[in-house]
């Protein structure tokens, strides 16, 4: 009997020892994984801090040798010089309406075809699938020349649908949002239609809600798709007016030749709606690439 007691006494001791080393070597690798990712932040930052540092210095300074990271004359003009050179506010108005109507069409048709891909039953589902998502093997630059005619017969030349439609198919999209809803359990629909809901019902009012995450991926991606966008909008406008961002700080900075403060000024101001937009939505862009689902 003292025996069995002092086995059982002797157990917790003996297990807790290994759960001890594992914990610390969990503890260990978290804390390098952490380190890992702080070296990528670091390194990622670098080229913004730098952009930012060459805009706040006089142009002199720029190319001054040895290269300096801090001035001791900080100077806004090349920001002054940047937004009294162009129509810088018209630039961001065109940018900001042309990446909203892409981003609404691509959420709303890109989650249709989501639903219908990953739902219903129809005849070469599979195949159309696939021919969807073959889209991502094509280069952008081979549709320019029939978009363009396509849009011109149209009469879109010049204006924000002609922007905003040709960038509207997206089929990451599609992608992202179908592996969210094959992750959705079916009996949420099939008691929906037990209750009378129809198709559109399950679709705006199950479907949509419980896809936060991947909707709100999808629109982060095709808001900066859009934003960033340069071939498109040189090829469809002509009107300095109707502008966008990269497309009219482009033209901008190229006539400053070297000065590399404005340039640097200029791309500052292109990628800051960016990064805010990132800072504020960075949650759900994180889950909605991780691919979260809801498991029955």
């Amino acid at each position: 009997m003292s025996t069995a007691a002092e086995t059982r006494v002797r157990r917790p001791i003996t297990r807790a020892e290994p759960v001890a080393v594992q914990r610390n070597w969990r503890r260990a690798g978290h804390w390098a994984a952490f380190a890992g990712l702080l070296i990528f932040a670091i390194l990622w930052l670098l080229p913004l801090l730098w952009a930012i540092d060459t805009a706040l210095k006089p142009e002199a300074e720029t190319t001054k040798t040895p290269v300096t990271w801090w001035t001791s004359n900080p100077s806004l003009d090349s920001f002054r010089q940047v937004l009294d050179a162009g129509d810088i506010i018209q630039w961001y108005i065109n940018s900001f309406i042309t990446s909203t109507m892409v981003t609404v069409l691509t959420v709303l048709t890109g989650s249709m075809a989501a639903y219908a891909f990953s739902q219903l039953r129809f005849p070469f589902r599979t195949p159309l699938f696939l021919l969807v998502m073959a889209g991502l093997l094509v280069p952008p630059q081979l549709l320019v020349v029939p978009l363009f005619s396509q849009l011109q017969s149209w009469h879109m030349i010049n204006t924000y649908w002609g922007v905003a439609l040709p960038q509207v198919a997206l089929p990451i999209a599609v992608f992202v949002l179908k592996q969210f809803f094959d992750g959705i359990p079916k009996e949420l629909a099939e008691a929906a239609k037990v209750d009378g809901a129809g198709r559109w019902y399950v679709y705006f009012r199950i479907w949509m809600p419980l896809a936060r995450p991947a909707v709100a991926a999808v629109t982060i991606f095709s808001f900066v798709w859009s934003w960033n966008n340069f071939l498109w909008p040189l090829t469809v406008i002509t009107s300095t007016r109707m502008f966008t961002i990269p497309l009219g700080l482009a033209t901008v900075s190229s006539s400053y030749g070297v000065h590399y403060a404005e340039i640097m000024a200029s791309a500052v101001l292109g990628g800051l709606p960016l990064l805010i937009l990132f800072l504020f939505f960075q949650r759900q862009l994180v889950n909605g690439v991780a691919g979260t689902e809801i498991k029955g």
